[in-house]
Parts: C-alpha cells; sequence; structure tokens
C-alpha cells in the first residue's frame, strides 16, 4: 500500500517543467567595499520559453529602490535574457536589464556556466 502512496509523488517529479508565465520577487543591495548606496525590490510578471536548443525569458514591473539616507521610489524596470546550450555540459547566456527614471540605469550580464 506504500507504494500507492510514493506514486503521485515520482510522477510529480518526473514531470518536466513547463514554459509560460512566473512571478518573480527579487531584492539587491550594492555597496562599494563597505559605503552601502540602495537597496531595489523588484515585482516582476515573466514569460519563459524555448525555442530549439534557445532558452528565453522576458520580465517586467514596478522596482522600488532606497537610496542610502533617502526616501523610497518606485519605478517601471524590466529585464530579458536567454541562454544556449553550447555542449551536454557547457551553457552561454546573457540578461539585459533596464529601469527607467529621470536617467534611465542599463545593465548586462554575460556567462558561461559549466555543469560537472
Amino acid at each position: 500500500m506504500k507504494i500507492f502512496a510514493i506514486l503521485p509523488a515520482v510522477a510529480f517529479l518526473a514531470t518536466p517543467a513547463i514554459a509560460g508565465p512566473y512571478a518573480n520577487v527579487e531584492t539587491q543591495s550594492k555597496f562599494a567595499g563597505s559605503d552601502y548606496s540602495k537597496t531595489s525590490t523588484d515585482f516582476f510578471l515573466g514569460y519563459e520559453g524555448e525555442a530549439g536548443a534557445l532558452d528565453y525569458f522576458i520580465e517586467g514591473g514596478p522596482s522600488m529602490t532606497t537610496v542610502d539616507g533617502g526616501a523610497t521610489d518606485t519605478i517601471p524596470a524590466g529585464k530579458v535574457g536567454l541562454s544556449v546550450k553550447a555542449s551536454e555540459r557547457l551553457k552561454v547566456y546573457g540578461e539585459l536589464s533596464a529601469s527607467f527614471d529621470e536617467v534611465n540605469d542599463y545593465g548586462t550580464k554575460v556567462g558561461v556556466k559549466y555543469n560537472f
């Protein structure tokens, strides 16, 4: 009888991830040495998917930023990214981010990930 209790869990773990919409809440704080400058919390809605060997995502929404000693400001922000599996163990990825205020802020991230 125990096997019947385990079967639903095994079926759940074997189910592949489904691409589609998601919610992402993320907080980042910035420091230069021990000098704190700001904290931003993103409340993003996004969509992720794949096209062949390419995985992609796009997300955006409000970003609440509090600078050191200042007030909290909420501005629109977002990210787009992609990754491609270069080999069985190597993945190459990139991301472009932006936030929109009096002076727009842009960022990039590129990298490689190797799984042992």
